[in-house]
């Protein structure tokens, strides 16, 4: 069951159980609308420094050592019945919320997938009011495209591959590209690799995928990012992706096996990038975030 997963998380991290006191979702029968921030509360929000961040993140291996590293705590409270978690606490002055779907009730296995990763997301903006949707995790790549084992990325676009809708004017509703939030300073300052994310709920990759992926110039491929974006971009919050590789669609060896063998690497490079992320990020505002390298450093030497 969902309590089952969730104890075990704890344990094996050896973190506190503490049920939020700031953020406690109670569903309610006037809660039958989504919120939607306005274009004016959007505008404010990016001119304050960013006070909550939500990691919207799909399996338990890739949140395990994040939340290690902040000390984390469970909030027990987040959606009782559903197998969503959702651990949180403060790191300097940032709120920090990752939330993973959890494991299936009936199978026991990671909701992995486009579906789970909306759901999720959907529900913590509502709950959390975030000021930024941070999507990390894993993703094959194309080593052809430079993308290669351990290697992070900060994305500037994602769209899917395997919504294909050959009918008037569906082709590029099925696509679905949508630009990230641009950080160009946060790019530069951390070297950050950039990557374009194609989003398929397969694991393997088809012919009519591959020419999918061709035609959105992608480099690393995933299966919840595309759905993040989609939810982050209706419900008006700005959303990032960090993807590090863990398997080489194009290096020639089974993407199941190599995809086990890089998994602990992998996600070991993902923590450390997240870190640096949230260092850089505290105490900034949206807007600051978003200025290109040279306005940064133009406003830094008049100032």
């Amino acid at each position: 069951s969902g309590g089952v997963e969730r104890e075990r998380v704890h344990n094996e991290l050896g973190l506190s159980f503490c049920p939020s006191s700031r953020f406690v979702h109670r569903p309610s029968s006037s809660m039958s609308l989504l919120q939607v921030r306005s274009s004016a509360d959007s505008k404010d929000d990016c001119e304050r420094p960013i006070s909550t961040i939500v990691f919207i993140i799909a399996m338990d291996a890739e949140a395990l050592p994040i939340l290690k590293r902040f000390n984390l705590a469970q909030d027990t409270t987040f959606f009782p019945g559903l197998p969503w978690i959702r651990y949180h606490g403060f790191y300097k002055d940032l709120q920090l919320n990752v939330i993973w779907p959890g494991k299936d009730l009936v199978l026991g296995v990671n909701n992995i997938g486009t579906i789970p990763a909306a759901l999720v997301t959907c529900a913590s903006i509502q709950a959390l009011k975030p000021d930024l949707i941070i999507n990390a995790g894993t993703a094959g790549g194309y080593m052809s495209k430079g993308a290669n084992i351990e290697d992070v990325f900060l994305v500037s676009s994602v769209a899917f591959h395997h919504r294909r809708i050959p009918l008037p004017g569906r082709a590029l509703y099925g696509v679905g590209q949508r630009q990230s939030f641009s950080m160009p300073v946060l790019s530069a300052e951390l070297q950050l690799k950039a990557g374009v994310l194609s989003t398929g709920d397969s694991f393997d990759i088809c012919p009519p995928d591959e020419a999918f992926i061709a035609a959105n110039n992608a480099n690393i491929v995933d299966m919840e990012g595309a759905a993040v974006a989609y939810v982050a971009g209706l419900l008006n919050v700005p959303s990032i992706f960090l993807k590090v590789v863990s398997n080489a669609i194009d290096g020639g060896k089974p993407s199941v096996e190599e995809f086990h063998q890089n998994l602990a690497v992998a996600t070991s490079a993902l923590d450390r990038t997240v870190a640096e992320v949230v260092d850089f990020i505290s105490g900034k505002s949206l807007s600051e975030l978003s200025l290109s390298e040279t306005s940064s450093l133009g406003s830094t030497r008049s100032s």
